[in-house]
């Protein structure tokens, strides 16, 4: 039987999905993979198809905290990856996950760092990805990671958590994963109401995916109607009197061009 399902999240005819599946297919160990959507079409049906893979619709309007849930509830194995359709993962992400969740029974949730691909070109880190690299080093730490301050220490000063890279322990969080009034800052307020919970975080500080920025990307879109910036001010005052905020959140601002 198997350990782990990747559970991608199709939405209409993205240019970029059926590199994530043969990303997903390239795995050294065989996970189970699922293709999950709200708008179903013959582009879907067809890569499906194509490399033999379970398609599941769900009835009713697209929104992505119901789609991933959806996602995530179609998976019946013990560690569940959302992937992200625009994404690609390395071969050893699957291997790596499991045996670092394994060793560590309590562990809720696996992350991991990730290479950017903007523009179809592959980007060199930058000042962004070293400031996340450190956010998230309290979780690098096992004799630490299990303990709720310590895992809310990495996300006092922002999201340093990518949320494609992230595998669940499914048998200990239940369902449903996702349960936030965000849009834009739902996976970072899914991770803050994780670490409240028992349970470790794992980290492997290694870019074992590549997460990709385009024009069509959610990320883009919540930037340019402002909602990232009201969600993220919402965000910071779950840490923070209201003064530390705006200064935080003038500094997010201009860290934006990155998706310019």
């Amino acid at each position: 039987m198997k350990q782990h399902t990747f559970a991608i999240c199709a939405y209409k005819e993205s240019p970029y999905l059926e590199a994530c599946i043969r990303s997903l297919k390239s795995q050294t160990v065989g996970s189970s993979i699922l293709l999950c959507t709200s708008t179903p079409c013959s582009f879907i049906e067809k890569l499906a198809e194509k490399y033999q893979i379970p398609l599941y619709v769900r009835d009713g309007d697209s929104d992505i905290q119901t789609d991933w849930n959806y996602a995530y509830q179609m998976a019946d194995t013990k560690y569940v990856t959302i992937a992200h359709q625009d994404d690609m993962y390395r071969k050893d992400y699957a291997l790596t996950a499991i045996n670092t969740m394994e060793k560590y029974k309590d562990c809720t949730m696996f992350t991991t760092d990730c290479a950017i691909i903007k523009n179809d070109v592959l980007q060199k880190p930058d000042g962004v990805a070293l400031v996340k690299k450190l956010l998230r080093t309290p979780l690098r730490i096992p004799a630490l990671n299990h303990l709720p301050w310590v895992k809310k220490s990495a996300l006092i000063f922002g999201n340093p958590i990518i949320c494609p890279s992230c595998t669940y322990n499914k048998e200990l969080i239940g369902e449903p994963l996702f349960d936030s009034p965000y849009k834009f800052a739902l996976d970072w307020d899914t991770t803050l109401k994780l670490a409240e919970r028992p349970g470790r975080f794992l980290l492997i500080e290694k870019p074992l995916m590549y997460y990709r920025i385009h024009e069509g990307a959610t990320t883009k879109a919540c930037i340019l109607d402002n909602r990232r910036s009201r969600e993220e001010v919402e965000m910071f005052a779950k840490f923070w009197p209201s003064w530390v905020v705006k200064v935080i959140a003038h500094f997010y601002r201009r860290a934006y061009q990155a998706y310019d």
